[in-house]
């Protein structure tokens, strides 16, 4: 009981800091803060209210998630993914939406979209006043389904480098600031974020990417990553 209090407090907690668009850090506070009281619980029930999100919510989850044990809690570019034995729950925040943990009795409020009911008498519960989030379930790899194979890597890995950004920018006219906006270069880098990467490396936003030398996409690297870090750190914008 005291666990689950203690989430109640820290998912409000992550509600009152996700009031603009939620970026990378704000999804990623999420993951962190469901992911204990979601991995390893047995779902025991969907309601949904309302259907008609970015994209209709899947049919027939009720069908598809009783009874299923949730395996893994983790992120992709600005996606959720609740992973089971044979599929994959995609939950998209949108402008708007946001996760929470509560009671299963706990009364609904206008926004509250989709309740995913747990084995404890508790709820993930999705609200989204615009509804431009999304809830869809994929079947096989996730990372090869339509919403993400088309994405770039993840600022934060290893792989993400001054070199990479340097090469992807050759010949190209588009600002700087937009480029690394551009989640098929690099995901989650948010336009605060961007703006806030580039002033730290030094780099005017209009330049056009095809003209920044490699030395200062490493600073510029190093920038993106230190922002984020921050911003994960302190829980979100």
């Amino acid at each position: 009981q005291g666990d689950v209090s203690r989430a109640t407090i820290a998912i409000g907690l992550i509600d009152s800091i996700i009031r603009l668009m939620p970026e990378l850090p704000e999804v990623e506070t999420t993951v962190n803060g469901i992911r204990p009281f979601v991995e390893g619980r047995t779902v025991a029930g969907v309601i949904v209210r309302q259907r008609m999100l970015r994209w209709p919510v899947s049919r027939g989850l009720p069908q598809k998630l009783s009874g299923k044990v949730v395996q893994r809690v983790s992120r992709r570019a600005k996606y959720i993914l609740l992973e089971f034995e044979r599929g994959t729950l995609l939950i998209h925040l949108g402008m708007s939406g946001r996760l929470r943990i509560v009671p299963s009795t706990t009364p609904i409020e206008k926004h509250d979209h989709v309740d995913l009911l747990l084995d404890d008498g508790h709820c993930v519960r999705f609200r989204d006043p615009r509804r431009f989030g999304s809830v869809t379930w994929v079947l096989g790899d996730p990372l090869m389904s339509s919403y993400l194979h088309h994405l770039g890597p993840e600022p934060l890995v290893d792989g993400f480098d001054g070199c990479y950004l340097y090469t992807k920018a050759r010949g190209r006219r588009t600002a700087v600031k937009n480029f690394i906006m551009d989640g098929r270069i690099v995901v989650g880098v948010g336009n605060i974020y961007a703006s806030e990467a580039l002033f730290r490396s030094g780099i005017r936003p209009t330049r056009a990417a095809g003209r920044i030398a490699l030395e200062r996409y490493d600073l510029l690297v190093i920038a993106i990553q230190s922002v984020l870090g921050e911003a994960i750190a302190a829980g979100g914008t």
